[in-house]
């Protein structure tokens, strides 16, 4: 695995870890940080991806825009279109004024994130 690769992996961590901790804090939770972390670590997940596959990923936030450009290279790679919206609109939709996620839309975007992830990782193969 090359610096680079592993440089997306630490950030997508460091993502996963935060939303974890907002999801799990006795105190008074952030759901809207829990929403946009899980995003950002599927996306860096999927950014790094691409990079060991040889691909520069774009700069863009949209995850089937990503998945699509994934499984262009790794055609073994599959995952629920409506899950990949779901993390995209929740990381969107709950940043600004106007709308706040509540417990069933973060459980959700951390539980897509959760589940992406464990399917991920195996792909980057073992940590050099």
């Amino acid at each position: 695995m090359s610096a680079v690769v592993r440089e997306w992996l630490v950030k997508a961590d460091a993502d996963y870890a935060t939303a974890r901790r907002e999801m799990t804090t006795p105190e008074t939770r952030n759901y809207d940080a829990v929403c946009f972390h899980a995003q950002q670590c599927a996306e860096k997940l999927l950014k790094g991806l691409l990079i060991q596959s040889g691909v520069m990923p774009p700069k863009l936030h949209d995850l089937v825009q990503l998945d699509r450009l994934v499984r262009a290279v790794l055609p073994e790679w599959s995952w629920p279109v409506e899950e990949l919206r779901l993390l995209t609109r929740a990381a969107v939709d709950f940043r600004y004024p106007g709308e706040d996620a509540d417990l069933p839309e973060a459980s959700a975007a951390f539980d897509v994130c959760t589940r992406l992830r464990s399917a991920i990782l195996p792909l980057f193969g073992p940590a050099t």
